[in-house]
């Protein structure tokens, strides 16, 4: 219906699925206790942007679409995601890209692709699920595209959406309101004040750590900075 089995066509996904969808959590969220932005317009109208915010929770993926609504938000999934037939048709139509463990070169190239294209790509530095105590360590992947693509960051910080659904839960609970906040805006050159690209990469995932975890403590939630 929607061209979904044409790679060319699946890109960047279906307008028409990503609105419906978004409409879909839009109602779930009204009724699950709500959903609050804060600072949204830290998130440029133009241009690549790598947001980039804690993970807690399935539901971060659609809470920051539902928040940031001036910028269509594409995303990456595990490719697991797309066996379930249905399921994949949907997550592809609104725009994700599914990573093969043994192919991310693919998923790099596809990344890099939508920033240099001027859209919104979110990308969990944690690359998984976190605990809602802990910031796990922040993974090279999203200082590697910013620095490539010169793409803006946005740092993130998601509280509510590990007591609504969190990881291990089989279903969601009700009653529990989401903040996402979303911080000042900054590139990878803009923080590269190291003697190298191996300090700069250590002084990106610094800061990038220093202000999720700041917006998360500023609205409710303490996470902690991981020891490693």
């Amino acid at each position: 219906m929607f061209g979904l089995n044409n790679p060319t066509e699946v890109k960047y996904g279906s307008e028409l699925v990503y609105r419906l969808a978004r409409g879909t959590f839009d109602g779930f969220f009204a009724t699950s206790g709500g959903i609050r932005a804060v600072g949204v317009e830290n998130v440029p109208r133009e241009g690549g942007v790598i947001l980039a915010p804690n993970h807690l929770s399935h539901l971060d993926p659609p809470a920051l679409a539902c928040t940031c609504r001036h910028r269509r938000v594409l995303a990456m999934g595990k490719g697991d995601l797309w066996n379930h037939k249905a399921f994949g048709l949907i997550i592809g139509g609104i725009g994700a890209y599914p990573v093969q463990r043994d192919n991310e070169t693919e998923a790099v190239r596809w990344a890099v692709s939508v920033l240099e294209g001027g859209h919104t790509l979110l990308v969990f530095p944690e690359g998984t699920r976190g605990n809602g105590q802990t910031l796990f360590p922040i993974e090279r992947g999203t200082g590697m595209l910013a620095r490539r693509t010169g793409a803006v960051v946005v740092p993130v910080g998601i509280v509510g959406t590990e007591k609504i659904w969190p990881k291990g839960q089989g279903k969601p609970s009700m009653g529990h309101r989401i903040v996402v906040a979303y911080g000042e805006p900054f590139t990878y050159e803009s923080v590269s004040t190291g003697a190298n690209e191996k300090e700069n990469r250590v002084i990106f995932a610094r800061e990038l750590e220093r202000r999720i975890l700041a917006l998360c403590i500023e609205h409710g939630l303490p996470l902690r900075a991981s020891d490693t």
